[in-house]
């Protein structure tokens, strides 16, 4: 027996919705069922527990195309995503007091943003360390194509956000597993560069649109067909950015086990297990006997044997999951837990007082900036993970003790 809900409706392509016993916006089912209007859908839409409504796409949707591609189904944060790696540590190596750990990991990392009327931006490099230099170096050849065609790109955030956290849920954890392992894990992805990527794609599908965007189902479903200028140079302006996004996690790593070394005087070892996964991007993938666009947004590649990573919220536990290979859910699974509430809505709802309760057992900050980060404003992450059971298998249960967010 299946375990998704099927959601039909007339002129549409089916959409499979492995949410049974987790919460679903009636607003996100019409935009799914928006989305499912295209002409070029490829079988159905796949639908992943921790889904909720975004801006141009369904956040936990992954959308199947033949010939074309929304770039705002894949959004402005492209590439963002997951890494994480297992350590030699155990908890009792770190140290009682945890707060010189996160205060050197936020020295490590730049993160946040800084308004333009105050001076310098503490969220981007002012003298960037050599790894980012050596992590640009791959990535400058196709900056520099890509700049030669768009030259406005070249006034982005691009070298000095290689290595940086951002705003937002990004987050840097400090976790334990179910035997008390140690692991490092955060969560970025590509930045300004790929935020102006996405913005001007987007616009870009929009503008050659126009003709016929009136009867797109919404006018921030413009797609960009296969065989054009803009197709041909998004795709490859977003796979750039897709690269710099995976790059940017590993610089960021790097720089907080060098700064966990200054704390933790024990030698450790990092290399154990390692995962680096996009969950907001765009790829050829073979499904079904055909090779199609899979956009996922807000989901995460679950091929069998492939290892993933869900997060929790901010004071909830998170999972390293292996793939079991779903066809049916074109082999993904959820990127988190999912909001149920706005950001808006959630600091409206609750407290400094509430934020500090929720994150009693965690080491991070606990100010009015972060509390529409608070674990109630997401959904049950146990009641994800068992709606996506037969997408996913545990491999660890982690729980954080240090979160450092944007």
């Amino acid at each position: 027996m299946t375990q998704y809900n099927l959601l039909q409706t007339e002129n549409a392509k089916p959409i499979k919705m492995w949410t049974k016993g987790v919460p679903v916006e009636p607003e996100a089912k019409e935009q799914l069922t928006k989305t499912a209007k295209l002409p070029f859908i490829f079988k159905h839409i796949a639908v992943m527990p921790d889904v909720h409504v975004g801006k141009g796409s369904t956040i936990g949707s992954v959308i199947p195309t033949f010939g074309a591609i929304i770039p705002a189904a894949v959004g402005v944060d492209i590439g963002c995503g997951m890494i994480a790696v297992q350590t030699s540590l155990m908890a009792a190596d770190l140290p009682d007091n945890l707060l010189p750990l996160r205060t050197e990991i936020e020295k490590a990392v730049p993160h946040g943003i800084t308004p333009k009327h105050r001076g310098r931006d503490y969220g981007s490099w002012h003298d960037a360390p050599a790894i980012v230099e050596q992590y640009w170096q791959q990535l400058a050849p196709g900056f520099n194509k890509l700049t030669e065609k768009y030259p406005r790109f070249l006034k982005t955030n691009n070298y000095r956000h290689l290595g940086t956290l951002g705003t937002g849920n990004h987050f840097i954890e400090i976790c334990l597993d179910e035997a008390d392992r140690v692991w490092i894990m955060l969560h970025s992805g590509s930045r300004g560069v790929g935020n102006a990527i996405g913005s001007f794609f987007i616009e870009m599908a929009k503008k050659d649109m126009e003709v016929h965007i009136q009867n797109l189902p919404d006018k921030d479903l413009a797609y960009l067909e296969e065989g054009t200028e803009h197709f041909h140079d998004y795709v490859e302006a977003v796979h750039w950015a897709q690269e710099f996004a995976r790059l940017n996690r590993e610089a960021m790593m790097h720089n907080v086990i060098l700064a966990m070394r200054k704390i933790i005087t024990k030698p450790f070892t990092t290399h154990m297990s390692a995962v680096n996964c996009h969950h907001n991007y765009v790829q050829k993938e073979q499904h079904f006997g055909e090779e199609i666009f899979i956009t996922r947004k807000g989901a995460v590649s679950a091929r069998k044997g492939e290892l993933g990573i869900i997060p929790g919220s901010m004071g909830a536990k998170s999972y390293i999951v292996r793939g079991l290979g779903n066809k049916e859910s074109f082999c993904s699974c959820s990127h988190g837990a999912g909001r149920v509430m706005s950001r808006t809505a959630a600091k409206k709802q609750f407290t400094i007082e509430d934020q500090i309760k929720a994150t009693a057992h965690v080491e991070c900050r606990k100010d009015a900036n972060v509390i529409d980060e608070i674990p109630m404003a997401y959904k049950d992450i146990d009641a994800v993970m068992t709606a996506q059971n037969e997408l996913v298998e545990i491999v660890h249960q982690l729980r954080q003790v240090v979160c450092v967010k944007g």
